[in-house]
């Protein structure tokens, strides 16, 4: 029994596999990570990055290490490599989380919890997607961890060593978020408590002097390798001016409460609905449930202010309210609980019902004929109906909680064998392999976009840089020395590329059209 959470990793990992071994790395952000990594070991830089000959100074280094090791270890990106470094910190935070509330919590709710926490929606996206964000939400929650060991009477040199190096790190893995929400969490704990006069005692010279001296190092470097100019965009521009009056994903106050229903799906309504409830009814928190609550509603209202927002950056939040609801939720009505299992129990069989039909009986959506994808609705819909069966049959809701997440993850492994056939809509590797082939055919040897998303970022799997035009320099002939990749959705209605790409060869990937001269 001791081993309960690690046996949730260890199913986990396994319905994971088809994605970490199959999936093609996405050109929003994944893709760009890579070319930012590979401008870096081309310069030689460690501290400062480029994006196509711009500063990109966005993101701290950290992550682009690992992305660099793993082009120096094995010669090219490895997903499967790359992706641990969200799947581990993702692990990490669940152990975290499950040997923090231990005490508080009996073997079945640990487990549960556990569950919960894996297939959240946002989390266990975050753990296979090539982002920063779960390793900075490991760091916080460490950090957050060490910081509730000191307040329990732990004062340890080691603990206060940890504390502000943890808080570092998080810091040196996504930006100024891995600093403020523990500051945030921890002060306004500490203030609600009556204990303001005890701040200084875990943010003292020891935290400070740690963060100052690490920072120090770290913007010493920025400054001895890219100069002023670099320190003061990350410095300012990344962090103030994103803050105050965002440049990217400006969102209104109220976004963090429409995007918690779905990020948080299937268990929102369960675990807003315990901690609604409970809030309401004033019921008596413990100590630790308390912590775990303010620290996720503090950081809720601080990331609501800020200018700049997106779903994940909420993302450290969810540990802390799914292991605060599963704490509450005997001391919450079973109908209420049963309700809000039976929601997402229904969605899920009707949905995989809608999709199994549509897949079958149209060729509506033709990814939904693949047979993995019927597989994957196939278990949906019968994972969905245990679930609601379990609501019936059942005492307790746990037996529900586990039979909902095993469906998801029994769904995902199905799921995921399809994506050889998916990874031509979602990547760019097929497409970069067939246009690479045909150029070398032609006089120039080049290949050209028009109106393709985040085509420069091509050069990772081509390995060589690609050409944008313009419409007015396609149609005037520019391309002639080299294939042209278009985006087929831009061609419709569009009289003149139709009267352009008549007589010429082409050749369909995905959603892209790959035009011969």
């Amino acid at each position: 029994m001791k081993n309960n959470v690690w046996r949730v990793i260890a199913f986990v990992s396994a319905a994971l596999l088809p994605v970490l071994l199959l999936r093609d790395f996405t050109p929003s952000h994944e893709l760009r990570y890579l070319a930012i990594a590979d401008d870096a070991l081309e310069q030689g830089n460690c501290f400062t990055f480029h994006n196509n000959g711009e500063l990109y100074a966005d993101k701290p280094p950290l992550f682009f290490w690992f992305i660099m090791l793993g082009k120096t270890i094995f010669g090219e990106h490895k997903m499967w490599f790359l992706s641990l470094f969200s799947l581990i910190p993702a692990f990490i935070t669940i152990l975290t989380m499950d040997k923090w509330c231990s005490r508080a919590m009996d073997l079945g709710q640990r487990r549960v919890a556990a569950l919960m926490l894996a297939s959240c929606g946002l989390f266990a996206g975050l753990a296979v997607f090539l982002r920063m964000d779960m390793l900075m939400c490991m760091f916080i929650i460490l950090s957050l961890h060490t910081f509730w060991q000191i307040y329990s009477g732990n004062v340890a040199l080691r603990n206060r060593i940890l504390f502000p190096t943890y808080i570092f790190l998080a810091l040196f893995s996504k930006g100024p978020v891995g600093l403020l929400m523990p500051l945030v969490a921890t002060v306004s704990f500490l203030v609600m408590e009556r204990k303001a006069k005890e701040i200084f005692r875990y943010w003292g010279w020891l935290t400070w002097g740690v963060l100052a001296l690490c920072c120090a190092l770290w913007f010493g470097s920025v400054w001895l390798e890219g100069g002023a100019e670099y320190l003061n965009n990350l410095l300012f521009h990344q962090t103030v001016d994103r803050a105050v009056n965002a440049f990217h994903h400006k969102e209104p106050l109220w976004y963090y409460l429409v995007s918690i229903w779905w990020s948080m799906a299937p268990w929102s309504l369960l675990v807003i609905g315990i901690i609604v409830v409970a809030l309401r009814k004033k019921v008596p928190f413990f100590p630790l449930e308390k912590f775990l609550l303010i620290a996720a509603a503090s950081t809720f209202v601080m990331l609501s202010l800020s200018s700049s927002k997106v779903a994940v950056y909420l993302m450290p939040a969810f540990p802390l309210m799914i292991y605060v609801g599963v704490m509450l939720l005997p001391r919450w009505s079973a109908v209420w609980s049963r309700i809000a299992l039976a929601v997402p129990a229904s969605l899920c069989a009707l949905g995989a019902a809608g999709a199994f039909t549509v897949g079958l009986a149209t060729d509506m959506v033709p990814l939904l004929g693949n047979p993995f994808c019927i597989g994957a609705a196939c278990v949906l819909f019968i994972g969905g109906l245990v679930s609601l069966w379990k609501l019936w049959k059942s005492d307790s809701v746990y037996g529900s909680i586990r039979s909902l997440a095993a469906t998801l993850f029994a769904a995902l492994f199905t799921g995921g064998f399809a994506l050889p056939e998916i990874n031509v809509s979602i990547g760019y590797r097929e497409l970069c392999l067939i246009a690479h082939e045909k150029a070398q055919a032609t006089a120039g040897r080049k290949i050209y976009t028009w109106n393709v998303s985040r085509a420069e970022n091509m050069s990772v799997h081509l390995g060589y840089d690609i050409v944008k035009v313009s419409q007015e320099e396609m149609l005037g002939g520019k391309c002639k020395d080299g294939v042209i990749i278009l985006k087929s959705k831009k061609i419709k209605g569009n009289g003149e590329v139709e009267h352009y790409l008549q007589g010429k060869e082409s050749v369909v990937s995905g959603r892209h059209l790959i035009v011969l001269p």
